[in-house]
């Protein structure tokens, strides 16, 4: 009678926030985002407590060991005692050179942007 609780992987990688939502958890495992020790996760497997986990996320590719199972949504402060991240600072620093960078820029001293200009950058900051 004494049954070990079970976690679906998409469940536990929206649980410690990882993913926004659970669909985005479960697109990551079907499109082989999320791996252990190289080999893809299906959303539907069971996590074990001691594994290793590589995510990939829009950003950066998250390393996480499982420390205990969770299967609701809890506040970021206590992750870690759900989840150990062994994501290497390199990866974080990709992100911040991402965002340190400027979207558009124009060299000092060429005086107001021309209708030319303006419509260039409106361009390419439109989606």
């Amino acid at each position: 009678m004494n049954e070990t609780p079970s976690v679906r992987f998409d469940k536990w990688l929206w649980a410690v926030r990882l993913y926004k939502t659970r669909a985005q958890a479960a697109d990551a495992c079907r499109h082989g985002q999320v791996t252990i020790e190289g080999q893809p996760v299906k959303a539907s497997r069971d996590v074990k407590i001691g594994e290793m986990i590589q995510a990939r996320t829009p950003e950066i590719t998250r390393t996480v060991k499982v420390l205990q199972l969770l299967d609701r949504r809890i506040g970021a402060g206590l992750v870690k005692d759900y989840a150990e991240d062994h994501t290497p600072v390199a990866e974080y620093e990709k992100r911040r050179e991402a965002n340190s960078k400027p979207l558009f820029s124009r060299p000092k001293g060429t005086g107001r942007p021309t209708k030319k200009d303006r419509r260039a950058f409106d361009k390419f900051s439109d989606p």
